[in-house]
């Protein structure tokens, strides 16, 4: 499918044993596996991450393990929860303690929610990252409320999306990789 060889890890960030966003990021991995597209899944649930204290935590081995697969990574597909009108602590805490790791990745957001009212939550998130680091990110990101995992599964609209997200992530990453 792809002329350049890309690497995309997808990322989740929830720290819910039954989350959605979770469910987003299994979907974009068997997405990807699919279409033989090099790819990484981490999941935070995983790993003993510590909170970013601008110093000691930087030298923790989860966050060099991270660290190393984001910068191997040439995209990255970021699935978290929102709380409270912006995306988890974790997801930030991951960015802050993985820091130049993100510099010129193209990132790609899939959020899950309770209700529609906080359709904007990942704006903040993207800025620091396109401002911070020169991420590139998808203008196009899903936002999952809960009506989309009627039944446990994601909705064929949702799933739809999705696989939209993954597609236009991959192309371009395949993009800026050409022109390297």
């Amino acid at each position: 499918m792809n002329e350049a060889i890309i690497k995309v890890l997808v990322l989740s960030c929830s720290l819910n044993p039954g989350s959605n966003s979770a469910k987003l990021a299994e979907a974009a991995k068997a997405y990807l596996d699919e279409q033989s597209i090099p790819t990484s899944h981490m999941d935070l649930r995983e790993l003993d991450m510590p909170f970013c204290d601008g110093n000691a935590a930087y030298g923790h081995e989860s966050v060099g393990k991270l660290k190393t697969v984001i910068d191997e990574s040439d995209a990255i597909l970021l699935a978290a929860p929102v709380y409270n009108y912006d995306l988890n602590a974790a997801a930030k805490n991951v960015i802050e303690l993985t820091g130049s790791a993100w510099e010129n990745k193209v990132v790609g957001l899939m959020c899950s929610a309770g209700g529609a009212n906080s359709y904007m939550s990942p704006i903040g998130l993207a800025n620091s990252l396109m401002f911070d680091f020169r991420s590139y990110i998808v203008p196009r990101f899903v936002y999952a409320t809960r009506a989309a995992f009627q039944g446990g599964d994601i909705d064929g609209e949702m799933k739809e999306r999705l696989h939209e997200l993954v597609d236009n992530t991959v192309r371009l990453a395949t993009g800026l990789a050409l022109t390297r």
